[in-house]
Formats: structure tokens, sequence, C-alpha cells
């Protein structure tokens, strides 16, 4: 038996269970709210969890440990800056966008809801958002693949081309085969994986190292700089990484599991599973890389993998100090953070396809099966774009997805707050602030980018302004929309207000 063995039993194990869960959603998905919202249906924890899983990729165990090895402490900032960015956005958008979706027209998407909320006649939002959604999931699509792929190839020694596939295959099936329930249901799984992995593996290292002082000594003899949060910091750098933050408002496949909750008094039990799971998720990821600081530097004949690759800090560490079954569920945990979110963009490009064009625009009268089997038609489409962009790893167009995250931001954030906080913003408004901030973040990245500021910020700031002058300068809403957003947002208070009065009788 190769050392690789009890790796690739488990991996197989971990798929072959994600796949069973996608049959089992199918016999759930009877139309398409089922198959692309499941049905509005999710409890607390799997809104919580899913919500979570989604949003964090194979950055959370590669990328952000592999940055805090490299330079210590001073890389935590961006994890506040998400911890504060999903805490307003639970507090403030979710519950409410829960209720206005339904209000509005029962939206399953964001461009469906933006044209309902707007009594937009002409479609232009809804066709401007859904191109948007396409082009910069797409691209985000093929970083999950070529993670996935890199994953395979340096676990299994797999050629890139094979390890492609055999990334990807497992994803798109469950996908395929059960839509959102199985989406949000192996999330679930995938995130308890997760922070089984970030709790465990830093633990571990610090044991291996000899101790919590023998550790921080080790970390202060290599560097003590690695302790300093503001090392090399400037004011524009803190605040740039904080304002990833910001980034939440917008992003597609996050405010999907809001709207897919079955009740907004699911909202602040799901906010409280998800910051939890957040906040140690974060911190786990954070000191895998800082104590493998010390690891390395008390056994610098193991270190050679990631002196090459600081983002194999996790991987190796896992090899390394583990029962080869123990590794193999652990890397099964950077899988599960790739596969999570691919399997969300996949999916939200499926829906913005089916229910934003071909719905909308070719077949008003289809059937829940046709659309249900349509939408399961453009999952494997763009699964094939994403695989066809993904087959040449060192594609420029990948480099996009560093700003995939800002475009989402600041095109979709302030229009989506503003619709839910501000009943005087009309379609005029909200189609300036989708278009301002999308090319504020293009052209800042651009032209202006050697400013150092993350261009989410003027993006967003642009928006913001484009959306509140151009609704002031357009005539007042109407007053089926001032009356549908008016039973909207008196629903959420009373929920509000409801599970506040509860809380001390729990």
């Amino acid at each position: 038996m190769t050392a690789s063995t009890p790796m690739l039993v488990t991996f197989v194990v971990y798929i072959a269970a994600m796949v069973l869960i996608g049959l089992f959603a199918y016999m759930r998905t009877q139309n398409l709210s089922d198959y692309i919202l499941g049905g509005r249906s999710l409890g607390s924890f799997v809104t919580a969890l899913s919500a979570g899983a989604s949003d964090m990729s194979g950055w959370l165990l590669m990328g952000l440990p592999g940055a805090v090895y490299m330079s210590g402490l001073s890389e935590g900032w961006i994890a506040i800056g998400l911890i504060a960015g999903a805490y307003l956005n639970w507090l403030f958008v979710a519950g409410r966008l829960r209720v206005q979706t339904e209000h509005n027209g029962n939206a399953l998407t964001l461009p469906d809801y933006f044209t309902n909320r707007f009594e937009d006649s002409s479609r232009v939002l809804r066709i401007f958002s859904a191109l948007v959604i396409l082009v910069f999931f797409t691209i985000y699509c093929a970083s999950g693949v070529v993670a996935g792929a890199r994953l395979f190839e340096s676990t299994f020694g797999l050629s890139y081309e094979t390890a492609l596939w055999a990334g990807a295959a497992a994803t798109i099936a469950y996908t395929f085969i059960g839509g959102f329930l199985a989406v949000s249901w192996t999330d679930t799984v995938q995130a308890t994986l997760m922070i089984f992995a970030l709790i465990l593996t830093p633990i571990v290292v610090m044991l291996a190292s000899g101790g919590v002082d023998t550790t921080f000594l080790a970390i202060a003899a290599q560097d003590a700089t690695h302790f300093d949060m503001l090392k090399g910091a400037t004011f524009v750098g803190v605040i740039s990484l904080m304002a990833w933050g910001l980034g939440y408002f917008g992003q597609p496949h996050i405010l999907a599991r809001f709207m897919a909750a079955d009740s907004v008094k699911s909202i602040p039990a799901a906010r409280r599973i998800s910051m939890t799971w957040m906040i140690l998720c974060l911190g786990g990821a954070v000191a895998v890389g800082f104590f493998g600081i010390a690891y390395f530097s008390a056994n610098p004949d193991l270190a050679g993998a990631v002196t090459e690759n600081p983002e194999r800090v996790f991987i190796e560490l896992a090899k390394l100090l583990f029962n080869p079954w123990v590794a193999g569920v652990l890397l099964s945990a950077i899988l599960a953070a790739v596969m999570s979110t691919l399997s969300c963009q996949l999916l939200v490009c499926s829906s913005a396809l089916t229910e934003d064009f071909y719905k909308a625009f070719l077949r008003k009268g289809a059937s829940q099966l046709e659309l249900v089997w349509v939408g399961r038609a453009m999952v494997l489409l763009v699964a094939v774009i994403a695989i066809a962009l993904a087959a040449n790893p060192e594609n420029r167009v990948l480099g996009l997805v560093s700003y995939a995250w800002a475009g989402f931001g600041a095109a979709f954030g302030p229009v989506v707050i503003l619709s839910l906080m501000w009943k005087r913003m009309t379609r005029n408004g909200a189609l300036a602030g989708m278009l301002l901030g999308a090319l504020t973040v293009i052209l800042w990245k651009n032209f202006l980018g050697h400013l150092g500021l993350y261009e989410i910020i003027p993006g967003f700031i642009f928006a913001t302004i484009g959306i509140v002058v151009f609704s002031l300068l357009d005539k007042a809403p109407s007053a089926s929309m001032l009356k549908r957003f008016a039973a909207a947002e008196r629903e959420y208070q009373d929920a509000a207000n409801g599970s506040f009065q509860d809380a001390p009788a729990r």
C-alpha cells in the first residue's frame, strides 16, 4: 500500500458521499424554485453553514495560512475585515432580503429581484445584472477548477490534465443532479469538515513545536516582527485589506443563502452559528500559518515544499504530523473548501441563464420540469467553459479573479443595501449604481492600481453616490412599489421585534 493510498481512499469516500447527497436532493427537486433556491426551505443551521462554506474557498486553507507563514500576523487584517463585513451583511441585509424577494414577485435570483423591486418593464436591469454574474462567475469557476486540479496534482502526482477533470467531475455531478439543495446540504458537511481541520491542525502543530511558550519563542527567534500586526503597514494598506469585508454585500452566491432561508425568523440563529463558524475557521487558518513558522524553523530539513510554495503549509503539516488516514480527512477539507464555492458559483450561473434569459426571453410558458432540465444543462455549459479556461492555468483571464470579488461588491453591494433600506430608490438609480460600481472597479484596477487602494473602496463610494443622485433626479417610485416596500419592511420589523422579545425566554 503506497503512502497516498489512505488519502486516495479518503478522497474517494468523501466524493462518493457528496454525490449520494446530490441523489437524495434530486428526489426532493420538483420545480425551478427547488432547483435554484431549495424551495426556500433551509433552516438556521444549513443556512448558516452553507453561507460560510460557499464564501470560503481554497484560499481559507491555502492562501491565508501561506500569507501568515510568510509575513506573520500583519496578514490578519483581511480576516478582521471579512468578519466585520460578514456580520454586517447578516445583520442588515439577510433578513430584509429574505422578505423583500418574497414580496417582489417571489424572486429566485438577484436580477429577478431587481426587476420586480423597481418594476423595470424594459428589463435592462435583469440583462445587465445577469451578464455581470455570468462574466465574473464563469472566471471564478475556472479559478475553482484550477484550485481543485492543483490539489489533486500535488497530492496524488497526477498530470495537470487528469487532475483537472478529477477535481471538477464530482462537483459538477452533485450540482447537476441535486441543484440548490444538494449544494446547501453538501456545504453543511464541507463546513463541518473545514472547521474540524482548522481547529485540530494548529493545536497539533503547536504541541509538535513544544507547547505554547516554546512555539512563541521559536517564532520570535526567527523574526520578532512576525508578532507585529502593523509591520510594513500603511493606512491605505490596512484599510484596503479590511475593505474586503465590503464585498459581502454584493456576492450573489452568499445572498442566495439568505433568500433560501425557510423564514426570516431563522436568520438571527443562523447569524450566530455562521459568525461562530467563521471566526473559528479564520482564527484556525491564521494559527496554522503562524505556528507553522515555529515548526519548520525547528525542522528545516522538512521545509523544502513550503519554502518553494508557502501556500502548501497546511498540506505539508497535515502530511507530516498526522496518520495518513487522518491526513486524508484533513486534506479533504481543502477539497471541501474548493467544491463548496465552485458548486455555488455554477448554480448561480445556471440560475441566471435559466431564470433571467431562457424563461424571461425565450420560453415564458415553459413547464417547471423543462426549466429544471434547462438549469441542469446550463450547469454543464458553464462547467465546460470554466474547464476550457482552466486548461491553461497560466491563462491571464484567471487573473481577473483578483478583482471579481471587488466587481461584485461594488456593482451589487450598494444596490442591494439601498434597495432594502431606502424606499425612494428608483430603477435609474439602481442601474447607475451598478454601472458606476463595475466601471470604477475596472478603471481603478487598470489605471490607478499603483496607488495601493483596493478598488472596491472607490467602486462602493461612487456606486452609492450614483444611486442617490440618479434616484433623486428621477420621478418618485410608484405607489405599488412603495406599498410592497412598506409591507416587506413591516413584516421584517415584526419578525425582528418578535425574535428580540423571545430571546430572554429561551
